[in-house]
């Protein structure tokens, strides 16, 4: 039986939420945490769905103490996860969290639960993910550290999740103070590209109104804070191809590798900048518009920050 807790986010899918059931049952969590969003008015097959998810997340047939926080309306992509995330850590001091669509290995779960205890006591390490998105490895160590959270598959701590804040109330200073300069230094079109996003998601701006991620890389970013990422890849995503960003299909479904027994730790607890820069480029530069306002900002030497 798993010692680490799960908390599974759930809202209309029923097809992929048994695929990721299944495999959180293959892991048998002595702790399961259930949270999932109400039906949106306007959708008739909603009720229904949603019905056929909350049937199938009541089946937990292992010993378990199985906690559900079931909405009745629907709060949206924004406010269900993080505050579902924020219930979670009400409970446990550290976990693991999978959405309906982010099917994990069987190795994902122990990965989670070997670096949550390895890192616990460390304020600088605030993320454990489960995805690599590349076909090859950034170095012989088994994983590297990263700015950037992959939340397709995550587990984190009680400790680091008390620095999220969906309002980013402290935005405006932040941006003011140019700070995002010394905490990405060497990297210009990336701290202009992530003030902007920044700027959109505390604004609501559309396309960033039902977002959480965001602010949760925003509180990482501010707080130097560092993500572990595997150099195998243990999550594959198995919803639409609409929800996967950037990436497509071949990338955000990528088939699983194999996690060696023997784990082999960085050399040095820093950012590996050469799989940032390549993660950047794969899920996070923008389209050719955004390079092109980033190149009239230098020309106009405009106050972007």
């Amino acid at each position: 039986m798993g010692e680490t807790p799960v908390l599974l986010i759930v809202f209309n899918r029923p097809e992929t939420t048994r695929r990721v059931f299944e495999a959180i049952r293959a892991f048998q969590p002595q702790k399961l945490f259930v949270a999932a969003d109400g039906p949106r008015p306007g959708s008739p097959s909603d009720a229904a769905r949603c019905a056929q998810v909350r049937d199938l997340v009541r089946n937990v047939d292992w010993p378990c103490e199985a906690e559900y926080l079931f909405r009745e309306e629907n709060m949206g992509c924004r406010e269900a996860p993080a505050q579902a995330i924020t219930w979670f850590f009400e409970h446990v001091e550290e976990g693991i969290i999978l959405e309906d669509d982010c099917l994990p290995s069987p190795d994902f779960f122990r990965f989670c639960s070997g670096m949550l205890a390895y890192y616990r006591n460390d304020e600088q390490v605030m993320v454990v993910g489960g995805s690599h998105y590349f076909r090859t490895r950034a170095s012989d160590a088994t994983y590297e550290f990263s700015r950037f959270a992959l939340t397709w598959g995550w587990a984190t701590w009680r400790r680091a999740w008390k620095k999220f804040d969906l309002q980013m109330p402290d935005f405006e200073e932040f941006k003011r103070s140019g700070r995002i300069r010394s905490l990405l230094p060497g990297h210009p079109y990336m701290q202009w590209r992530f003030t902007r996003i920044f700027q959109k998601c505390h604004q609501r701006a559309p396309w960033f109104s039902d977002v959480w991620d965001w602010m949760w890389f925003y509180a990482i970013l501010k707080n130097r804070g560092l993500c572990i990422l595997p150099n195998f890849n243990m999550i594959s995503n198995i919803g639409s191809v609409q929800a996967t960003h950037a990436m497509n299909a071949e990338t955000s479904a990528r088939p699983f590798d194999t996690l060696p027994e023997t784990w082999t730790h960085p050399a040095r607890k820093t950012v590996n900048e050469a799989n940032d820069r390549r993660i950047f480029r794969l899920i996070y530069k923008g389209d050719w518009k955004d390079f092109v306002r980033y190149g009239l900002s230098r020309i106009t030497f405009r106050d972007w920050m």
